[in-house]
């Protein structure tokens, strides 16, 4: 077997960042050193009581542990329909323009296989999420970076972008609420994106969890007219509805789109449990707004309180604007390197956050910590950075 080697398309990538980092972490607590984790945007609550109640009724009966459609069962798609047309006022036949995905990442891949052969460009927001970079390098596709502008709220760089050779540019990701800026989506911008779109023969693609975490206002990509002829807009019930683990996602576009997506899913995966659809369904039909401002606004603006105190500890400068469940700060100039901190806080405080240049090279000067732990947790870890990074 010496003869054996792995695909040249390995070394186009690293395992994931928190893949590798979560096992020194895994360590470090193994030897008792109780690490407080502010690093993975993964929420720490239960989905709503009905969603549970739904997935222990389907599980129960016998008929309901077959392989299901990958296009989702007709309740899931409705209600996906439906969640589009309640929140954002955008019009989703349930029939032919959604297709419920096993989360976005799965979709990120579905969507390059469907539009992009090997050589194509797609255009990467700097800094933004490493799934869209790693995913089109291992596809054989060209990553060709586009700023986002700190003065702007994160916004793109509508300028360079207009000035860019696009030749051979088949996709565009774009992320608002932005990860992990936390800027906020703006009407303007989206607009912006679907006359780019339109003017350059480019489908934009949005990738949209977190427009109900700390967000007041629902926005979509889709609101504006004629986006659905040219962009694609993902969405997720991990972040709104607590179910990171339960992997319910949904991708909305115009019924050809969907078509091409279909026919890549379909050899791909399958239709998740019966059980998990129509949990997710239910969860999607709930009309409870109480349950949602408890649960992705008020819980979120507690906890991002302490969290603008660590950032203030840390010596971090932060925009209160931002929204979503991380806070995004950059480092005081003394630090060489973001490492030079967040190693420093793993270690001599045992709180693990984010360094940002994972998520690209404008990330470098910047650290991001997750809302995703109870008060107490978060609490400690600001105790913990006063008692020694502050006084040493």
């Amino acid at each position: 077997m010496q003869n054996v080697k792995p695909a040249d398309r390995l070394s186009l990538v690293q395992e994931y960042y928190f893949s590798r980092k979560l096992k020194e972490v895994a360590r470090l607590n193994a030897e008792g050193r109780d690490i407080i984790s502010l690093a993975i945007g993964s929420p720490d609550m239960p989905p709503s009581r009905q969603t549970i109640e739904k997935l222990c009724e389907v599980a129960s009966r016998s008929d309901s542990h077959g392989y299901q459609p990958t296009m989702g069962t007709p309740e899931l798609r409705e209600a996906m329909a439906g969640f589009y047309n309640r929140w954002y006022g955008v019009s989703v036949d349930a029939k032919t323009e959604v297709l419920p995905l096993i989360g976005s990442k799965e979709g990120i891949l579905h969507v390059t296989l469907a539009f992009c052969n090997p050589g194509d460009k797609v255009l990467v927001p700097n800094p933004g999420y490493p799934t869209y970079t790693s995913l089109s390098k291992i596809l054989g596709t060209e990553v060709v970076n586009y700023d986002l502008m700190e003065n702007d709220g994160w916004q793109p760089d509508f300028e360079q972008l207009e000035a860019m050779d696009l030749t051979g540019v088949k996709l565009m990701w774009t992320n608002y609420p932005n990860m992990p800026t936390g800027g906020r989506a703006r009407r303007e911008t989206y607009e912006r994106l679907v006359g780019f779109a339109q003017r350059h023969g480019i489908v934009v693609v949005n990738d949209n969890p977190y427009s109900f975490i700390l967000n007041e206002e629902h926005l979509s990509l889709l609101q504006v007219p004629g986006a659905k002829d040219c962009c694609i807009e993902f969405n997720s019930m991990s972040k709104s509805h607590n179910m990171p683990g339960w992997r319910v996602g949904m991708c909305i576009t115009n019924a050809e789109f969907i078509s091409w997506i279909m026919k890549v899913k379909s050899n791909i995966d399958s239709g998740t449990f019966r059980g998990i659809q129509l949990a997710a369904a239910e969860a999607l039909n709930t009309n409870d707004d109480d349950w949602h401002r408890e649960a992705n606004i008020e819980t979120y603006r507690r906890r991002r309180v302490l969290a603008e105190q660590i950032m203030t500890a840390l010596g971090c400068t932060y925009d209160p604007n931002q929204v979503g469940m991380f806070l995004w700060g950059r480092i005081p100039e003394k630090y060489n390197n973001v490492e030079e901190l967040t190693e420093r806080v793993l270690h001599e405080a045992r709180v693990f956050i984010t360094p940002g240049f994972i998520f690209g090279s404008r990330g470098e000067r910047f650290v991001r910590i997750s809302l995703c732990a109870k008060e107490d947790k978060i609490s400690e870890a600001l105790r913990r950075i006063k008692s020694t990074i502050i006084n040493q």
